[in-house]
C-alpha cells in the first residue's frame, strides 16, 4: 500500500475550543508506548551544566523478555519530555502511516528506510519493515499543544529538544535478537515556513496506531502543570496506573522520578521529599486525579476514568 493519510485511532480524542474568533485544537492525549514512558532516568530534571557533563546510557529491563537500551550524546530534561509528549500525541489524530511498498512516496520511503540503519545492504534488506507513522505539522503548532510560547526563541529551543532526541539510539533486545533504532526514525524542519516532518520508531509507531501496549498521557493535564518536578512525576505515574486504576506510591519513589541519582547528603534526601510533597499537592489540585494520604509521605493516586469528547 502506499502511505496514505490514517484515520484517528479509536482511542484518539481532540477537544476544540474557540478563543475569540479564532479557533484552537488541544488534544487529549499522546498514546506513547509503555516501556518509552516508564524508562527510569530518560527524562529527568537537569541542573547547570548537567547537559555538558552527562552522557545518556540507560538500560532497562521492562520484562516479558525484554530490554531496551538508550544511548545519546546528552541527557534528556522535561523540555524533551514535554516535546516527545507533544509530537507522539500529534501522531494520533493527525499523523500519516508508512508502509513498507515501492509505491510509497519519495519520502516515505527514505523514512522507511531510516528506521533501521545496517550499513550492510544484504542484512538491510533481509529486515522486515515495520510501518511507522510520519507527523507533518509546524513547530508553533507543537509549542502550543504543550502549553509553551510560540515566539521565536521558543521555537529555536523546541527544534533544539527535538534534534536531541533524533540523536538518541535505542538497542531492543529480545528472544536472543538485538534490533537498534533512533528515537525518532527521521526529522525534518523548515526555518522559512516552520514546517516540521517527524517519523517515530517501530515500537513508538505499533503504541501510536493501536498495536502495542500503551500508555496514555493526558495532555490536557499536563498543560496544567506549572513545574519541573511535576510533569517529570504526571508521565511516571500515567505510565503505571490506567485510566480508571489506583496505586499507593510512596514520596521516595515519587522523588527518583524525578531525581534518579541518590541524593549526596541526608540535607539533599530530605529537601527532595520536601518538594515531591508540594507536587502532590499541584497533582491534586491541577488535574482531576483523586490523591489521598494514607501514611506519611505515602499516598494513594486514583486516575479518572476516561471522559470521551464530541468532536
Amino acid at each position: 500500500m502506499a502511505s496514505g493519510k490514517t484515520s484517528p485511532p479509536k482511542s484518539s480524542h481532540i477537544r476544540r475550543r474557540r478563543t475569540g474568533g479564532a479557533r484552537t485544537v488541544d488534544l487529549s492525549h499522546a498514546r506513547m508506548d509503555r516501556a518509552h514512558a516508564l524508562v527510569p532516568g530518560l527524562f529527568r530534571s537537569l541542573g547547570p551544566g548537567d547537559r555538558k557533563r552527562l552522557k545518556l546510557h540507560i538500560t532497562y529491563d521492562y520484562g516479558h523478555g525484554e530490554k531496551l537500551e538508550f544511548c545519546g550524546f546528552e541527557p534528556l530534561g522535561v523540555l524533551d519530555m514535554r516535546v516527545f509528549q507533544g509530537l507522539v500525541a500529534l501522531a494520533g489524530p493527525d499523523g500519516w502511516i508508512l508502509e513498507d511498498s515501492q509505491k510509497a512516496s519519495e519520502i516515505g520511503q527514505t523514512l522507511l528506510t531510516r528506521l533501521y540503519e545496517p550499513a550492510d545492504e544484504e542484512i538491510r534488506n533481509a529486515i522486515v519493515k515495520p510501518r511507522s507513522v510520519e507527523v507533518q505539522d509546524s513547530l508553533r503548532r507543537l509549542a502550543r499543544e504543550i502549553g509553551i510560547d510560540e515566539g521565536g526563541n521558543a521555537i529555536r529551543l523546541i527544534r533544539k529538544s527535538i534534534e536531541r532526541l533524533f540523536a538518541v539510539t535505542i538497542f531492543v533486545e529480545s528472544g536472543g535478537k538485538r534490533i537498534g533504532s533512533r528515537l525518532l526514525s527521521a526529522y525534518l524542519s523548515d526555518d522559512d515556513t516552520g514546517g516540521l516532518r517527524v517519523a517515530f520508531n517501530p515500537r513508538l509507531a505499533q503504541a501510536i496506531i493501536g498495536g502495542g501496549a500503551h500508555a496514555r498521557i493526558d495532555m490536557m493535564e499536563a498543560r496544567a502543570l506549572e513545574t519541573d518536578p511535576a510533569r517529570l512525576i504526571h508521565q511516571r505515574i500515567s505510565a503505571f496506573i490506567d485510566p480508571g486504576k489506583s496505586c499507593k506510591v510512596s514520596a521516595e519513589t515519587l522523588a527518583g522520578y524525578v531525581w534518579p541519582d541518590a541524593a549526596e547528603t541526608t540535607r539533599a534526601a530530605r529537601s527532595r521529599i520536601t518538594k515531591v510533597r508540594k507536587v502532590v499537592d499541584e497533582l491534586r489540585s491541577a488535574t482531576g486525579w483523586n490523591i489521598t494520604e494514607i501514611k506519611p509521605d505515602q499516598w494513594r493516586f486514583v486516575r479518572p476514568r476516561l471522559i470521551e469528547y464530541n468532536v
